[in-house]
């Protein structure tokens, strides 16, 4: 299992569109991928889930991946959330 904290800092957060680029990417994974905010964890698989967590901008977000290709997955999200969503 690893982890990376990343600040979210496109201008809407994680919300609507963005979330959705965030969901597809992880779901390319075969690895258990959580996104956390403060105390509340969601799948980042569940569109549901990332939105329930009302991540802003300048949010820092905890990425989480366990399996057997939780580097690429998380490196991956990382690089999504630091290149502002490509918006």
């Amino acid at each position: 299992m690893i982890s990376k904290e990343v600040t979210i800092t496109n201008s809407i957060g994680l919300h609507a569109r963005p979330a959705t680029y965030f969901i597809q990417k992880a779901n390319n994974y075969k690895s258990s991928v959580w996104v956390e905010c403060g105390s509340r964890r969601a799948s980042a698989k569940s569109l549901l889930g990332v939105l329930s967590l009302g991540i802003d901008k300048d949010s820092v977000v905890k990425i989480i991946a366990d399996g057997l290709d939780e580097v690429e997955a998380v490196d991956a999200l990382e690089a999504l959330i630091l290149k502002g969503f490509n918006e």
